[in-house]
């Protein structure tokens, strides 16, 4: 049973957290964040969440452990390839069509899916001009990301065709080459925050990301990047996360996963 203790201290560290880093936990799902910090700590000796708080104010490799332990990271290349085989064959040959193709990863981590999307555009569509912007809270992943190094575990499930068609090896693992460099962009950014232009956007992915949040935080956000979409573009969530009530947002669905803008 939870003590009031354990609610005032986790609120807490919410609080300071937000204020050190600009990450706002309380807008997460607060059972899985509360295990996972409460375990962090319990490994260290700590029992209640305010002990830390000098440690993560004046430690800053506490700071980044304690970071990759609240940020969602992983990812790799070609993750879910399923999704990339229909976005490759059905969405991008449309897309295409209309000229210069603006998409945004939501929620990039170190660039994996951007540069997946990147490799697929400059197959599918190699003469038309694309823009690739990844976002990230972490901006640990988003300097990581801008240099585009994967690691060979990294593209554990990258056919390897089109693999060495984005990407060259080196030692440890690969780069993406210069022309998929050149495609994206990458900038901290907060999805509970960030306020995209309406329509500006051909196409959104936000996959495996929203499953951390609130329903009412991830039913508001859905309703942001809907509106981000311009007629006809489309929104990719992950494959086991759904849109709630998607026709009250202007979209409809393709497939289970993928939404179109109407």
């Amino acid at each position: 049973m939870t003590t009031t203790t354990a609610v005032d201290d986790y609120v807490e560290f919410c609080a300071f957290l937000r204020q050190v880093t600009g990450i706002d936990l309380s807008q997460y799902k607060r059972p899985q964040m509360e295990r996972r910090l409460r375990s962090f700590y319990a490994n260290k000796g700590m029992q209640s969440l305010t002990e830390p708080f000098d440690r993560i104010r004046n430690d800053p490799a506490h700071l980044d452990e304690l970071l990759d332990r609240i940020t969602i990271n992983v990812s790799q290349l070609w993750r879910n390839p399923e999704q990339w085989d229909i976005i490759r064959k059905t969405l991008l040959p449309e897309l295409a069509q209309s000229g210069q193709l603006r998409a945004w990863s939501a929620g990039s981590s170190y660039g994996a899916e951007a540069y997946t999307l990147a490799t697929l555009c400059h197959i599918v569509c190699p003469t038309r001009r694309v823009t690739i912007q990844g976002t990230d809270i972490d901006k640990r992943m988003v300097a990581r990301a801008r240099l585009g190094l994967f690691s060979v575990e990294d593209a554990r499930s990258a056919p390897a065709d089109l693999l060495e068609m984005g990407f060259e090896a080196i030692d440890g693992g690969w780069r993406a080459k210069l022309e998929l460099r050149k495609m994206t962009r990458f900038d901290v950014g907060d999805l509970l925050r960030v306020q995209p232009r309406p329509g500006s956007y051909d196409l959104i992915l936000c996959r495996n990301t929203v499953i951390y949040f609130s329903e009412p935080i991830r039913d508001e956000l859905h309703t942001r990047l809907a509106s981000a979409l311009r007629p006809g573009g489309y929104l990719v969530v992950g494959s086991t996360e759904r849109v709630s009530q998607p026709t009250q947002l202007g979209l409809t669905t393709n497939q289970p996963f993928i939404y179109r803008k109407a």
